[in-house]
């Protein structure tokens, strides 16, 4: 006997009847399994090779009368087409695992996950933001095989029309190197950025802006009023502009800076030491900076702002640095904004330690970290030149502090 087809007012007020299922009949193998907590199912009955079989298709209300019969329309034509629906279900979901291992993020993560070990903090940081809100966004979800160069390009286009065009080659790059990782990992087919040579509107690089040595001693001072009106900035900000004045590290180098890698005695006047370890190094080499008694008291006031944290320059979250920006944005404040960088210090005491013709030039360049192309790894020494640099940082601390000082 054929049996009667359900109506959507039938399936919403169907209960259980005191049993524990009841299945509500629709015909051609589809049925409704009313519990008694008043939940319901639909499920598919079907048979391949003479063997019975059922299929949960989905949840009432979330899936309706009306799609539960769109749905056994689908298992049906595959039946007809000798297709276990069953089957085909999980080689579906098989599929959906396999392709979300392969999306350009999946890919892209494991990838950060094998290099960030080789590069500094500082710059698996920024490669990692560079994903993160440039590309994940926009193609992150799609597999890595179909991926298009029109697809990259619109993403990466998207950076350049913000006027970040040296952001955008950099994130080109980046792209490259995970295109060419999903190939050697059997999962892409092509380094797209190759067809993109060209595309992007060439950036010309400005040096780091710098003021003048006759501009210093100006400089000196007004980052010296910096936590004083007008500016009112914090301490912790102007200490730290002081000391990029006085040790000239990269501004990567302080910001990421922790206790554990200073050496202070308890009399500033003796010196101290700052070990840049070489994981933090551009060079990827340990890095010895002496530390003029000048730079030992500031870093005893950073001490105190510090408190418990790691960081020698703690953010709002203590268990952070500050972000690269905060030094920058100090400068700005203070009106060197297209004058003067964090990375401009080391221009500025470059220049001045050359000219005064007192130090070895190879001494200067080591201080700088500046350690030569065919500079082999073994033959590296961390300390060289260390008593003529502990020598020629003194006299740099009392030349920023006379400088400071001049009317």
């Amino acid at each position: 006997m054929a049996t009667t087809p359900l109506s959507a007012l039938e399936v919403k007020n169907a209960t259980a009847q005191g049993k524990s299922i009841r299945k509500l009949a629709d015909g051609d193998g589809l049925y409704l399994w009313v519990y008694a907590d008043g939940s319901k199912y639909w499920r598919m009955r079907y048979w391949i090779a003479g063997k019975e079989k059922s299929l949960s298709l989905g949840v009432y209300p979330k899936i309706s009368l009306v799609d539960a019969r769109a749905r056994r329309a689908e298992l049906q034509t595959q039946l007809k087409d000798g297709l276990d629906p069953g089957v085909q279900r999980k080689v579906k979901k098989a599929a959906a695992v396999l392709s979300a291992a392969n999306t350009f993020e999946a890919v892209a993560r494991e990838w950060y996950d094998k290099q960030v070990g080789t590069w500094a903090a500082s710059h698996a940081l920024d490669v990692k933001r560079r994903l993160e809100r440039n590309i994940y966004p926009a193609i992150g979800a799609r597999p890595i095989a179909e991926l298009s160069a029109p697809e990259i390009l619109a993403a990466i286009l998207k950076i350049e029309g913000r006027g970040a065009t040296d952001l955008a080659h950099r994130v080109m790059g980046v792209v490259g190197q995970v295109l060419r990782y999903g190939i050697a990992t059997g999962r892409g087919t092509r380094d797209h950025t190759a067809d993109l040579r060209g595309a992007l509107t060439p950036h010309v690089k400005a040096p780091q802006a710098a003021v003048k040595e006759k501009a210093l001693p100006q400089l000196l001072r007004d980052i010296s009023q910096y936590d004083q009106a007008p500016t009112n900035g914090d301490k912790q900000t102007r200490l730290a502009l002081q000391l990029l004045a006085l040790t000239f590290v990269r501004t990567s180098e302080l910001i990421g800076a922790t206790w554990e890698e200073l050496t202070l005695p308890d009399d500033p006047v003796d010196g101290g030491m700052w070990v840049v370890p070489a994981a933090r190094m551009k060079g990827k080499k340990d890095h010895m900076v002496p530390l003029a008694p000048q730079a030992v008291t500031l870093f005893n006031e950073l001490k105190t702002l510090a408190g418990d944290s790691e960081w020698i320059l703690p953010g709002r979250n203590p268990a952070n640095p500050i972000s690269n920006n905060t030094l920058l944005f100090a400068l700005y404040r203070l009106g060197y904004r297209g004058k003067m960088t964090g990375h401009g210090f080391r221009a500025v005491a470059s220049t001045a330690l050359n000219e005064s013709n007192l130090f070895e030039p190879d001494w200067i360049e080591r201080q700088l970290a500046h350690v030569p192309a065919n500079q082999v790894a073994a033959a590296y020494n961390r300390a060289l030149y260390l008593p003529h640099r502990q020598k020629m940082m003194q006299w740099w601390g009392d030349h920023i502090d006379a400088l400071r000082q001049a009317i």
